[in-house]
């Protein structure tokens, strides 16, 4: 499976930005999707991912403000990101997960100002 993620950029706070990431491969075998994030300094963390049966999970931190989703494709994946603050500055990453294990993209930069 291969991933290739697009969409950050700098954005004021409050603003919104939209990542995607089309996955290619094997994607029929793909169970979850999901972007984690990575702050200098900081270990990487998941912030959603969605099932193939749709079912979703967040961060604390982004509920309400972030909302994952598949295409109806489902190689495709997004995160609508609303209302960002400067604390989502980040690289972010799409990750997917199959019997083999998982797999990431190459990172996007999303940075906030204050």
């Amino acid at each position: 499976v291969q991933l290739q993620a697009s969409g950050g950029g700098l954005v004021q706070a409050g603003g919104s930005l939209r990542l995607s990431c089309a996955a290619s491969g094997r994607i029929f075998s793909i169970d979850v999707m999901g972007w984690y994030r990575q702050a200098p300094g900081n270990q990487r963390e998941l912030v959603a991912a969605i099932t193939r049966g749709g079912s979703t999970n967040y961060a604390d931190s982004v509920k309400g403000r972030f909302t994952i989703s598949r295409g109806n494709a489902k190689n495709m994946v997004y995160l609508q990101m609303n209302s960002l603050k400067p604390e989502d500055t980040g690289v972010y990453y799409c990750n997917a997960r199959d019997f083999g294990g998982g797999y990431w993209g190459q990172g996007t930069q999303v940075t906030v100002s204050s």
